[in-house]
């Protein structure tokens, strides 16, 4: 039996990077596609509880391609519970457009989806290339999708294991390889900036500047800027293990 994906992504259905994943995935099994309807960027790990969900076939006849009117994570349940025939054996998000390395997982739909996945015990895999340009080329981002694809297939991730893939905006030639890293340590230095609509009304608009100096050399920021693949393995588990130990004078 072939093996089975679940592809979503958090740019929408129409997304050029979820189609291209979905072309690399249907060399190696089927694909079942359940992705947002709507951009849903930095929706994070959010969910619809408010209203109900739609879901509307979006693909040509016979493909098993659909949108939903909610999040990346509604996305991933609805798939699983819904419209996969089985069980997947892995769960695919992106190509996503801009990283979703260091802290930007934190905020990220593409991510979302993996950890959703991830919490119902599947492994899943994001993906992100290193430009938000809408004319981005992902074509350089095959080989190693393929890679990473086929290594996953013939050595399982755990269940509830997944991994974060950003890949560099190059040359597929000038991409230097793979490599398996930490999350960086950095941040967003973020701005409300007050603005003002035609009619005299205030809003404010979200700006930033993302910050990470020095990264480690085992970090992904690190490996990206040295025009490596980074992968970072995740799991949804906010646990200081190191403060456990600290803080036990709270125990009573």
């Amino acid at each position: 039996m072939k093996p089975l994906f679940l592809i979503t992504n958090d740019d929408g259905y129409q997304s050029v990077g979820l189609h291209h994943l979905v072309r690399v995935a249907e060399e190696f099994g089927d694909v079942v596609v359940m992705a947002p309807e709507r951009n849903s960027s930095g929706l994070g790990t959010s969910i619809t509880t408010v209203r109900p969900l739609r879901v509307r076939a979006v693909g040509r006849e016979g493909e098993t391609f659909y949108s939903c009117d909610g999040t990346p994570a509604d996305c991933v349940k609805m798939g699983l519970e819904h419209f996969c025939p089985r069980r997947p054996d892995l769960v695919l998000s992106g190509i996503n457009y801009g990283s979703n390395a260091s802290i930007n997982a934190l905020y990220s739909g593409t991510i979302g989806a993996v950890i959703e996945a991830c919490l119902d015990g599947l492994p899943a895999i994001g993906f992100s290339l290193l430009t938000h340009s809408p004319a981005a080329d992902f074509a350089p981002c095959t080989p190693s999708i393929r890679h990473i694809l086929g290594q996953t297939l013939q050595h399982p991730l755990a269940a509830g294991t997944g991994l974060n893939v950003n890949i560099p905006h190059l040359p597929a030639d000038q991409i230097r390889g793979i490599r398996v890293c930490r999350q960086a340590q950095a941040a967003w230095v973020d701005s409300l900036e007050k603005r003002t609509d035609p009619i005299g009304r205030p809003y404010w608009w979200m700006t930033g500047k993302f910050v990470c100096d020095n990264p480690l050399a085992d970090s992904d920021e690190h490996a990206l800027r040295q025009g490596y693949v980074s992968v970072v393995p995740i799991r949804p588990d906010f646990t200081d293990s190191a403060a456990m130990q600290i803080i036990q004078y709270y125990e009573q």
